[in-house]
């Protein structure tokens, strides 16, 4: 088993509401600011320019209990699964997302992923919640 971290983040917007943005890859250069660069659509993946090169991503099927799972194609040809869920939490919305330590990858490296994960989920929340553009 590989070790993992689950991040989660309170958005003070109902979970439709951060389910639609967030699950939108056009919308990604604005909240994942840690390393999308750009995005445009291919087929069924979404092509994300990154400052070391193109990497695939391709959400699941929309669906109505919030699941954001997306599988990210590096380079390489390997494919990384990255299970994220929005939430109800009352009024407001928690979302969730696990990453995964992949073997090679450093105690530090996965701590700093970690870090990049969760500074772009305040991102995702100050962009919904409107207090920054």
């Amino acid at each position: 088993m590989l070790n993992s971290r689950t991040i989660t983040c309170s958005i003070n917007k109902p979970p439709a509401t951060v389910y639609e943005f967030a699950s939108n890859p056009e919308n990604l250069p604005q909240w994942v600011r840690s390393f999308c660069l750009s995005v445009r659509k291919t087929g069924d993946e979404w092509p994300m320019q990154t400052p070391t090169g193109w990497l695939g991503i391709r959400f699941v099927p929309p669906n109505e209990l919030g699941v954001l799972d997306h599988v990210v194609t590096l380079p390489d040809g390997q494919s990384i699964l990255n299970p994220m869920r929005v939430a109800a939490n009352g009024d407001g919305s928690e979302v969730m997302f696990t990453l995964f330590q992949l073997p090679g990858k450093s105690d530090e490296q996965f701590a700093k992923d970690a870090g990049m994960v969760k500074a772009d989920l305040q991102t995702l929340k100050a962009v919904l919640e409107g207090s920054q553009a």
